[in-house]
């Protein structure tokens, strides 16, 4: 027992401003992280012993990690995934996919799949390297972890697909897990030599202990945590107050800095969005940066959020209306429910750890100027609110947003980052057999493009492409995929800066052309023209013999006969030159671009043309 002249110091001590922050401090810090040590599972080695590492890996094979596994291992590194300490290993994956839980003997809530894909041929040469362990880098060559292995396994992706995001092929993740992850996960256990290095809003990048800290220092006892991907408007500025004053917290403002939904906003220009907002919070909201790899999928993605901001030290998590959804197929059908994934979390909110702060949608009642849930909206009254496409469009047209719906400073960086279609730049994507007639009808448009634009047209065609950019390829179904990713590559870059582009190969593949469409969408518009030509007329038109060669054997491979052609559900543009003539699909082309915006008499848009 203490003598009592030592507890009454302590007392006094407490009752002491230093004492009272050194207090909340320690409460605010051991706030135990997700799993059952509550310790944040910081991954990163002391530095003597990462340089250590950095020098005896280097015999070790290594790869180089994508974008999304770059994501993944900064939060294994520094805790946001807790309590994993490494990449799943094949039983933890079965287990989160079928189960949400880790097969870790405590059967501990982890809803998505956190694994490191890599090719056959990589797995295989691994494998052969007798090495038990793999170096981890970045693009640039940085050495950022090693990885030492439990296990090389082939995944059930088909299960994965079903099971995580639902299974709709359409889907973001079930795309991006089709056509570009690896065919065998590495598990096994991280050593952190480094944190990826980052070069933009260094700032706002605080790592869990870094915010757990910042709490502590700042006095906050209870934060509540916003996720977003978006720029914020004004119903989103009015969900995070309202769930401030609900819950006495102070708000964490946790926006997603690494990868979205393709066709989402830039991180850049909503962060600038989000610095302009922040001041409007006063005292009492932090922004920081989250570099997170979402998945977009909608229930399990809602509590893996929960569980993260957990390990960043918040108190409560909002969960709003379609969170973390991709929205809709090309059927118009949303992938998930309206309130799908918050409904979802809330079924496991005693075991998280985290409160939950369910909201409905908010939407603006004029006649009050105010804005309320959607289901609290005074009865008689009649509600306002504008959807993610009306705004885009109002911003392809120049249309004005009202004030209602979002903040003039806010507006203003999003003009900026997004100008009118007619200032943009574009892709007119051509696919179709050969023979088809794209050719033709390209090379018509260009006509015609540059008879309105008064503009030099370059054309690049197949044979350039080829000798060019394509020149080791041969016609293999992964080699035709990386012509169409090459030439969608060559358009993104060619928009960027306002340009145009007309692309003209034959593309059979579904996947390949989606790809080419994320790629130059996140530049500028994307506008696919299905020539839908029957084989039969093709074949008539055919002066080179090569239908005849590929039905007699002779042509292996060939479009249409002994390789598939996978034509397009929901192009923009349908087209059979069997039925139209070229003056009337290029004056159906030039219509659409006009309709669209992107093309005007007046337009000063570079235009340069691409065939495969």
């Amino acid at each position: 027992m203490l003598p009592v002249r030592r507890v009454v110091s302590q007392r006094l001590w407490r009752r002491s401003a230093a004492g009272a922050l050194a207090l909340r401090a320690a409460s605010t810090l051991s706030r135990p992280a997700h799993g059952p040590s509550g310790q944040l599972s910081s991954l990163i080695l002391a530095p003597e012993e990462a340089k250590d590492l950095k020098f005896s890996s280097l015999h070790l094979p290594d790869l180089t990690l994508s974008k999304r596994q770059l994501c993944d291992v900064e939060l294994l590194l520094n805790g946001g995934f807790s309590p994993l300490n490494g990449f799943m290993n094949e039983k933890d994956y079965d287990s989160v996919v079928h189960t949400l839980r880790l097969a870790d003997g405590h059967n501990t809530l982890f809803p998505m799949p956190i694994t490191l894909d890599v090719s056959e041929d990589k797995a295989k040469a691994i494998q052969s390297s007798g090495q038990s362990s793999i170096a981890l880098k970045d693009e640039e060559g940085n050495m950022i972890a090693v990885l030492d292995i439990e296990d090389i396994y082939a995944p059930n992706k088909s299960a994965e697909a079903q099971l995580v995001f639902g299974g709709d092929p359409e889907h973001p993740a079930v795309h991006y897990l089709n056509t570009q992850v690896g065919k065998y996960y590495i598990g096994g256990k991280l050593r952190g030599i480094q944190l990826p290095p980052h070069y933009d809003h260094r700032d706002i990048r605080h790592t869990p202990a870094e915010l757990r800290e910042l709490f502590a220092s700042q006095r906050w006892e209870r934060v509540v945590a916003f996720q977003t991907r978006n720029p914020l408007h004004r119903a989103h500025f009015e969900l995070t107050k309202r769930a401030m004053d609900a819950v006495d917290a102070k708000l964490l403002l946790h926006p997603v800095v690494g990868m979205t939904k393709p066709g989402d906003i830039d991180h850049h220009t909503r962060v600038k969005c989000y610095r302009q907002l922040m001041p409007r919070y006063g005292e009492d909201g932090l922004l920081s940066a989250l570099p997170l790899a979402m998945r977009m999928a909608g229930p399990r993605e809602a509590v893996w959020h929960a569980i993260i901001r957990k390990n960043y030290g918040a108190t409560h998590f909002i969960l709003g209306r379609d969170h973390a959804g991709p929205g809709a197929n090309s059927q118009g059908k949303d992938f998930y429910g309206p309130y799908e994934a918050r409904d979802f979390a809330l079924q496991y909110k005693d075991e998280l750890g985290i409160e939950l702060c369910p909201f409905e949608m908010m939407v603006y009642v004029p006649q009050t100027a105010k804005y309320y849930p959607v289901n609290a909206v005074p009865q008689g009254m009649e509600s306002k609110n504008l959807s993610g496409t009306a705004v885009r469009r109002k911003l392809q047209t120049g249309d004005d947003i009202p004030e209602w719906f979002s903040f003039p400073e806010v507006v203003k960086i999003l003009r900026q980052a997004h100008p009118p279609r007619s200032k943009q730049g574009f892709c007119v994507f051509f696919t179709g057999l050969s023979g088809s007639g794209k050719t033709t009808v390209a090379n018509a448009l260009m006509e015609r493009l540059m008879e309105i634009d008064s503009r030099t047209v370059t054309m690049l065609d197949g044979d350039h492409v080829r000798q060019m950019l394509s020149s080791e390829l041969n016609f293999s179904t992964a080699h035709r995929n990386l012509n169409i990713q090459r030439i969608g590559y060559v358009a993104s870059e060619v928009v960027r800066p306002g340009g145009a582009v007309i692309a003209a190969p034959i593309a059979p593949y579904a996947s390949s052309r989606r790809l080419a469409r994320d790629m130059v969408q996140k530049n500028g518009g994307f506008v696919e023209v299905y020539v839908s030509t029957p084989i039969e007329t093709c074949e008539q038109r055919d002066r080179k013999g090569l239908y005849k060669k590929a039905r007699m054997g002779l042509v292996k491979g060939f479009t249409g006969i002994d390789d598939p052609y996978e034509a397009p559900i929901n192009a923009e543009i349908t087209i059979d030159t069997s039925k139209t003539d070229v003056f009337a699909a290029v004056d159906q082309i030039v219509a659409y671009l006009k309709e669209q915006g992107y093309v005007a008499n007046n337009s000063e848009a570079s235009i340069s043309s691409t065939k495969q």
